[in-house]
């Protein structure tokens, strides 16, 4: 079986670089995309001089935040080395060259960092709704289905239907189940060509669908193998208002079994905040022992900003209760993610420090 590895070795060689991308946000559907798509193409392309390179734009470090993808690529026997990561290619000099074209895949406008490549992009594999980019791409193949994996492997059943083995059914197939649900209906994710195509699939794994997709779920919110400045990076936003800097941060394991799995957390929380600026970090903590459940971590530059944060917030009905460890207090209401949140700490700041 021919291995899913990039050979950075060839790109001084190649006459045409493919980066086949995903997109920014490189979860499960856009790296598994890209990576099966590329293999597809760089099988059915009878050119040797063009070279398909699968790309995920985020740091290579940050590929083990996506718990899922870490699973099923290992499931799958597929090696993160099947994906070049941010820095690793400089397109710049290669779009100079006029030897690069960008494949989209799960996205069909490109980010801000990418924008100076848009007149190169040449295909676009999508779910998304269609923003009638690019209008050079000569393939476009753009619908609303529940993943762009569905996409995928409807191309390999029409190209090339002996190159499908289980590594590449179980990474297409467990990336339309996590993307719909389940095929669940009521989820209002699935289409009937997602459940088509995922029964084409289905006898290639040899797997339970049902217990593919639990696991997958579970492995989606297993944080075992993550340390804290993982954790807190793994789902995090910053914002400013004013000359104030602060971030937020969404945690998806109990204030208790986080002291438990880092007795330094406190230290590692401040650490966290002062290697990123911040005059405040927020850490939004959501989980389900047995119910569901809401706690907050309020990290700032003085227990003074801490305390009078955590009194408007609960002006606002936020229900904070002290949980006996600093900063930390559960939130009654479960209803005020950070969605909700965000905004009354933006207004509280925005009155504090005008």
């Amino acid at each position: 079986m021919e291995p899913l590895q990039i050979d950075f070795g060839r790109i001084p060689k190649a006459r045409k670089v493919y980066l086949v991308m995903g997109n920014e946000a490189a979860d499960l559907d856009s790296m598994a995309s890209a990576v099966l798509y590329g293999f597809l193409k760089s099988n059915v392309d009878q050119d040797p001089s063009h070279l398909y390179l699968p790309f995920a734009p985020i740091p290579k470090e940050d590929f083990k935040l996506r718990t899922e993808a870490v699973y099923l690529f290992k499931e799958a026997g597929v090696g993160q080395e099947s994906l070049a990561f941010q820095g690793e290619i400089d397109l710049q000099h290669l779009h100079q060259e006029g030897r690069l074209a960008l494949i989209l895949m799960d996205h069909n406008k490109l980010g801000k960092e990418f924008v100076a490549y848009e007149g190169v992009v040449e295909e676009i594999i999508d779910h998304h709704k269609d923003e009638g980019t690019y209008p050079q791409a000569r393939v476009r193949k753009i619908e609303p289905v529940g993943s762009t994996c569905t996409l995928v492997a409807e191309e390999f059943f029409r190209l090339a239907p002996k190159l499908l083995s289980r590594r590449e059914a179980l990474l297409l197939l467990g990336t339309i189940l996590l993307d719909t649900v389940n095929l669940d209906p009521k989820a209002g994710r699935v289409t009937p060509k997602d459940t088509e195509v995922a029964g084409k699939l289905e006898p290639f794994v040899n797997l339970n669908p049902n217990t593919l997709f639990e696991t997958l779920q579970r492995e989606k919110f297993n944080v075992d193998a993550l340390q804290t400045a993982d954790l807190l990076r793994k789902d995090y936003k910053e914002y400013t208002t004013g000359k104030v800097r602060y971030g937020m941060s969404t945690v998806l394991i109990s204030l208790e079994s986080w002291k438990k799995k880092d007795p330094h957390l406190q230290k590692e929380l401040e650490k966290y905040r002062k290697a990123r600026n911040l005059n405040l970090l927020v850490v939004m903590i959501a989980y389900t022992e047995p119910k569901f459940q809401r706690e907050l971590v309020v990290v700032s530059e003085s227990s003074s900003l801490t305390t009078s944060l955590v009194e408007y917030l609960n002006t606002r009905g936020a229900q904070l209760t002290s949980l006996g460890f600093p900063g930390g207090y559960t939130q009654g209401n479960a209803e005020y993610s950070r969605k909700k949140l965000q905004p009354l700490v933006q207004e509280f700041l925005a009155a504090t420090f005008g």
